[in-house]
């Protein structure tokens, strides 16, 4: 939960600041300065942006990479589920076998 003195700003003005800074040749704090955002706020935007881009830093994932490891991991877990209530199934299949 934020601050109530927390701005927030809308995609599209984090966008028209992320092109601002790649267009103009600036750095990111001159660029901050000029409107009047905190210089971290738009690093951050900027580093998410080259990211999904795929143009960030070497073994950083991209957003599209990002959502996939995250689907897989899911997909993963309710596979070792799926295995755990087979396993459970095949002991009692046994035991009810043996009698």
């Amino acid at each position: 939960m934020g601050s109530k003195y927390t701005k927030r700003y809308t995609e599209e003005f984090k966008r028209d600041a992320i092109a601002l800074v790649d267009s103009s040749g600036k750095t990111v704090t001159a660029v901050a300065r000029e409107l009047g955002i905190s210089s971290e706020s738009l690093r951050g935007w900027y580093r998410k942006a080259k990211a999904a881009r795929g143009e960030g830093t070497p073994g950083e994932l991209s957003s599209a990479e990002r959502e996939e490891l995250q689907r897989l991991r899911r997909e993963n877990r309710k596979q070792q589920q799926t295995i755990e209530i087979l396993k459970k199934a095949t002991a009692f299949f046994v035991k009810e076998n043996d009698r």
